[in-house]
């Protein structure tokens, strides 16, 4: 008995994480390709500028570290023009266009040190331009820009519109340009000068950046989205700094000569008017940056690095969500709480680099960071790790490389017992006369209770008030008569729950079809404080039940171990997908549980066979 159940536990294991396709219902391979997002260019990126970081060679002239933060040099090509070249053809075989790996190497490469002025003077190349020339990419302007998709996505013209109607009502600087002698503005006297670094440069960077701040979010709010604050602040600064001088060295109030630039003063309007915090720290090394200092020079990057696409948007935003305050700042959605699908999680690529920089390349330490961090981020930290796993270990059949790696040693261990105790579980529900339906039902249900207590707790830290939430029901159609809807609960969920705030309970019916719209459009319950709370709660802990299809062990393990215990794979398969109903969120499950199946009987055949002698 002790025989059959290692070697099923064994063969369940190996067939589960035999490639990492079979680990989720996510469309993985077209992530190679760009087709829809640019998470695995994402990580080839960062594994070419981490090895070029830290040469193999190993000799102190190869390593490139100390000469990335170059500023400028009077030469026709310099080291960073090197590693720069080599990303971007990494992110491009992966599947990027030249204009969006433009964008993720030159954000990759600032957060490995680069200056946002890296480059030559006399042709005034940054490093938004050094991207875009070395990517191929067309030249245009920030009109180009948009948000990230928060359900819709703006652009940038209601920035351009606000900022220039300003500009004709001469509503941005004191100062008036119709007054003005000749010769004085364009020259010296004008901008290296009392006029223009110490009043109107500092004028027009604040608050021309504020104006097309406070556009994009207002425009945010008339599409019927939330302005989460990032992009909005990006574009306001990025529009400024096109605009005006962007590298001038502004008057003794401001600051020590050479410290405080233009882009910093566009960076602080825009930071101001999108009430962004004064600082953010990276997760696992606790690194400070000036948010300031940051809008400002992705200003700069923004507006040389040409058109990237909304998929390049939302990439961006992912490794923004390397920040601690990814949350607070509308960074992107693979920081946590909530567990997104696999196109979203490349938010750990940022932190590995800065972790790769502080443990001089060692990846061991850097992954114990990383699940250390992910471990006290996340809602469901197991799920977390293993996404994190799936996604590192298929950039890695594409483009090796030490981001990939730590990553891969961050979350192994996890995953792996993530299945481990899985198969155990179905084993012994299975032979103690349960079928593989109640089996996956059970594994579904303690993963509800646990979202239940950890939600419940991180929404706590998250909002100050003491909050405790029960679903009550989580099926499909809240408003659907479809088949498909019916099958498949992510794309019409009907979810209610109680929950209790600071002791008060509520109970919220039919979260998305009813109690949201209701809220939004008829003012129902507006009054109550607390029911703004109460609907954000509900929708943090339904999405995190909703995104399950990242990771679907919940279905294959079960359909594994029934297998091995005599059910035909294809039935056996069915029955845990009918039994998962959380984890049946989206098509697939059964498909993957199905090849799962299959090769877990092959590996425990052979397992059975004596050794040929």
């Amino acid at each position: 008995m002790t025989d059959e159940r290692e070697r099923i536990l064994l063969a369940t294991q190996a067939a589960a994480t035999f490639k990492p396709d079979y680990m989720t219902n996510d469309k993985l391979e077209a992530a190679t390709k760009g087709h829809g997002s640019l998470v695995i260019p994402v990580y080839c990126a960062a594994n070419s500028l981490a090895e070029d970081v830290f040469c193999s060679a190993g000799s102190s002239d190869m390593e490139l570290l100390s000469r990335m933060t170059l500023v400028d040099a009077a030469a026709g090509s310099l080291p960073l023009d090197m590693v720069m070249e080599k990303a971007i053809h990494q992110a491009m075989l992966a599947g990027a266009a030249p204009e969006n790996a433009a964008l993720i190497v030159a954000t990759l490469a600032y957060f490995t040190g680069s200056c946002a002025r890296s480059g030559v003077p006399l042709g005034n190349r940054k490093l938004g331009a050094i991207a875009r020339m070395h990517a191929g990419a067309p030249r245009t302007s920030a009109i180009a820009l948009t948000t990230g998709k928060f359900t819709h996505k703006i652009p940038a013209f209601p920035a351009y519109l606000a900022v220039y109607n300003e500009l004709m009502d001469k509503k941005l600087t004191r100062v008036d340009g119709a007054v003005l002698p000749p010769f004085i503005a364009g020259g010296a006297i004008y901008g290296h000068s009392a006029l223009g670094e110490d009043i109107n440069i500092p004028e027009l960077a604040s608050n021309t950046a504020r104006v097309g701040t406070e556009a994009i979010m207002k425009s945010m709010h008339g599409a019927g989205i939330t302005a989460y604050p990032l992009w909005p602040a990006l574009i306001g600064a990025a529009v400024a700094l096109e605009m005006i001088h962007p590298d001038a060295a502004l008057g003794e109030e401001f600051g020590t000569f050479g410290d405080v630039d233009t882009a910093y003063i566009a960076g602080k309007g825009a930071r101001d008017a999108a009430k962004l915090p004064p600082k953010i720290h990276v997760r696992g090394t606790h690194e400070e940056y000036d948010t300031a200092r940051v809008i400002g020079d992705f200003g700069l990057i923004l507006k040389d690095i040409g058109g990237p696409s909304v998929i390049a948007s939302m990439a961006f935003e992912e490794i923004f969500a390397g920040f601690e305050e990814a949350a607070m700042i509308g960074a992107g959605f693979s920081g946590g709480p909530v567990n997104p699908p696999l196109g979203h999680v490349c938010g750990d690529c940022m932190p590995a680099i800065r972790l790769l920089i502080k443990h001089r390349g060692d990846p061991y330490p850097v992954a114990e960071a990383i699940t250390d961090y992910k471990m006290n981020s996340f809602i469901d930290p197991e799920m977390a790790l293993c996404s994190l796993n799936t996604i590192a270990r298929k950039a890695e059949t594409v483009s090796r490389g030490s981001v990939s790696h730590a990553c891969i040693l961050a979350s192994e261990d996890v995953r792996d017992r993530a299945i481990y105790r899985r198969a155990v579980t179905v084993y012994e529900m299975m032979k103690a006369g349960k079928s593989v339906e109640e089996a996956a039902r059970a594994l579904d249900e303690e993963r509800k209770a646990a979202v239940e207590s950890r939600g419940s707790a991180v929404l706590s830290g998250f909002t100050g008030h003491k909050i405790s939430l029960k679903f009550t029901t989580i099926k499909p159609q809240g408003r659907r008569t479809d088949e498909f809807t019916k099958r498949y609960w992510a794309f019409d969920s009907h979810v209610s729950y109680d929950i209790t705030i600071d002791g008060k309970p509520y109970l919220i019916e039919n979260l998305a079809a009813k109690a949201v719209p209701e809220f939004a459009l008829n003012e129902k319950a507006r009054e109550n404080p607390d029911m703004g709370t109460a609907l954000f709660a509900g929708a943090v802990l339904t999405q995190e039940l909703q995104y399950i299809g990242h990771t679907i062990i919940n279905v294959t393990v079960p359909a594994a171990v029934a297998t091995l215990l005599g059910e035909d794979a294809k039935i056996a398969s069915k029955r845990a997908e009918t039994g998962a109903y959380l984890t049946k969120a989206i098509p697939g499950a059964r498909d993957r549980a199905f090849e799962v199946a299959r090769l877990a009987k092959k590996i425990y055949t052979r397992l059975n066979q004596p050794v040929a002698t």
